[in-house]
């Protein structure tokens, strides 16, 4: 499916006056075709080479942990089990792949180049090319209503997936949500089972038969699971904090880190994620800038692997038994970095503001869609549910409050040019002391913090989004004591520094093949 296949699309369309039919079969809707594909990638090899062992091999959606079905085809390669498979799906090579990409990096391109290599071994022929422009409505359009072809015009996309919550693996394949695979009535009743509990333990088993469904079905073929990097000077300490997700865990224990006194007797950690022009607001990417994890506070914190394991704000929560009613009582005497009361009234008024902001987090969004009510007695916080949310702790461990006193005024549809963003107000256990936009913020210990004073005098961050162009630099010269990446080919070099150390932690981040399923229309 080229660009003529696209125009032959709108040809189609313009033909039928709104849908496009298809008049001939699209060989990848055959699944022993997309398990071809599977068994003709040497990931292990690609893992070991490209990724200098860096990435784990992927067997389906899900990272390995609890929520791993056991069992599973590893589609370990295999060239002469994808030519028989091709052999017997009656593939003739007509069908030439134009395989999609959107990321920039060396890294990619070099994929690229091994993946046309071993799919042109066994007899399936692929061209690649980088996508431009608006990149989401390319690889997201939806058909429309009554057509029964794409509406896009790719027939493998390589990309991520990185779920907050590990619906978000699977929700997109719901029947008319997905752009690549066509609705089907028993991966339907899979996701609804995945949706219907807040309970982890019953989720597990959903999640585990519908990995078992996809597992053969293949709508995505996973290649490997990305790593987080977690880098820190030998300068600092945890005492005891643990590690884990740290681009979406915040309890980290931070009051407690130390770090070397500098000539003066001071304490100053050095880190990245400072903003350039603004901070951004954390209700859309709650877990990438500094200012979300040490200015701001939660309702509860999550663990390493993201599971709800208790208050921050809160003192006590609870979920009913059909998960219709949660409430969360608020800790006592919790207060501003400005002095004011933080108070259930400022939750209240965050969850109703973060629904008519654009822009949120798809997570976040799900649960508030799915509240009815909202009560306040004192402290407590009633929540009254109109359908289950099974993420609905894990949105409060991720989701921060923001201080309403200090949004006088908000449109909603300029929340993000606030003058709040320019020097914001938190809860969390260190607070703004300065900023210089596009040099650098300083941050220091919140005396009146509800888990006490931190120990680290000073913190100073410099601008970068996720992925940081200096961390090298800095890191050699001595300004860098502490962050995360996912970047390889800086964790080559980090490793390779005699004070710098490297903590990989697995996180819900996998990279695959989106196979387009869909029947075609002649070019």
């Amino acid at each position: 499916m080229n660009k003529l296949f696209g125009l032959a699309i709108a040809a189609a369309v313009s033909m039928t006056s709104s849908f496009a039919y298809a008049d001939r079969a699209n060989l990848l809707s055959d699944e022993r075709v997309r398990q071809a594909i599977a068994y003709a990638i040497d990931m292990d090899t690609i893992v070991e080479t490209l990724f200098e062992g860096k990435a784990i091999v992927a067997d389906s959606m899900i990272p390995n942990g609890s929520f791993k079905a056991e069992g599973l085809e590893p589609y370990g390669y295999n060239p002469d089990k994808a030519r028989a498979l091709l052999d017997e799906a009656g593939w003739d090579g007509s069908q030439k792949l134009d395989v999609v990409y959107y990321y920039g990096d060396q890294l990619t391109a070099d994929l690229m180049v091994a993946l046309q290599a071993y799919l042109g071994e066994v007899g399936v022929e692929m061209t690649y090319r980088k996508l431009e422009g608006d990149v989401g409505g390319q690889l997201n359009a939806l058909p429309e209503e009554g057509s029964d072809t794409s509406a896009v015009t790719w027939d493998i996309a390589y990309g991520a997936r990185a779920a907050l919550a590990l619906q978000e693996y699977y929700n997109g394949y719901k029947s008319g949500l997905s752009s690549y695979a066509p609705g089907d009535p028993e991966r339907d009743e899979l996701i609804a089972r995945i949706n219907a509990s807040a309970d982890p333990a019953v989720q597990q088993d959903a999640f585990k038969d519908f990995e078992r469904f996809e597992n053969t079905v293949l709508s995505d073929i996973a290649l490997y699971y990305q790593q987080l990097f977690i880098y820190e000077s030998s300068r600092m300490s945890r005492n005891g904090g643990e590690y884990g997700n740290d681009q979406f865990t915040y309890d980290w224990n931070i009051v407690n880190w130390t770090v070397e006194p500098d000539a003066d007797g001071k304490e100053v950690l050095y880190t990245n994620t400072a903003p350039s022009t603004f901070f951004d607001h954390p209700w859309l990417n709650p877990g990438i800038y500094v200012f979300s994890k040490i200015g701001l506070d939660h309702l509860l914190t999550a663990d390493g692997n993201l599971t709800p394991k208790g208050g921050q704000l809160a003192s006590d929560y609870s979920v009913s038994d059909d998960g219709l009613t949660v409430t969360f009582t608020m800790k006592d005497g919790l207060t501003w970095h400005d002095g004011d009361d933080l108070t259930a009234e400022d939750v209240v008024w965050s969850i109703e503001t973060a629904k008519t902001v654009p822009g949120i987090n798809a997570v976040f969004a799900s649960t508030f869609e799915a509240i009815e009510n909202i009560a306040v007695d004192g402290s407590t916080i009633t929540l009254t549910m109109s359908q289950l949310d099974p993420n609905v702790l894990l949105t409060f461990s991720q989701f921060a409050p923001l201080p309403m006193h200090l949004f006088t005024d908000l449109n909603p549809a300029e929340f993000q040019q606030h003058p709040f963003w320019q020097n914001p107000v938190g809860s969390g256990p260190y607070k703004i002391a300065e900023v210089q936009m596009n040099d650098y913020v300083r941050f220091v210990p919140f005396e009146a913090y509800h888990g006490g004073v931190a120990n680290i005098d000073e913190i100073v961050a410099f601008p970068s989004g996720e992925n940081d162009g200096n961390v090298i630099t800095n890191a050699a010269a001595g300004r860098l004591d502490f962050g995360f990446t996912k970047s390889v080919a800086d964790v080559q070099s980090l490793e390779e520094m005699e004070h710098m150390r490297v903590i990989p932690a697995n996180i819900p981040y996998t990279r695959s093949l989106r196979v387009n399923a869909y029947p075609m229309i002649s070019e």
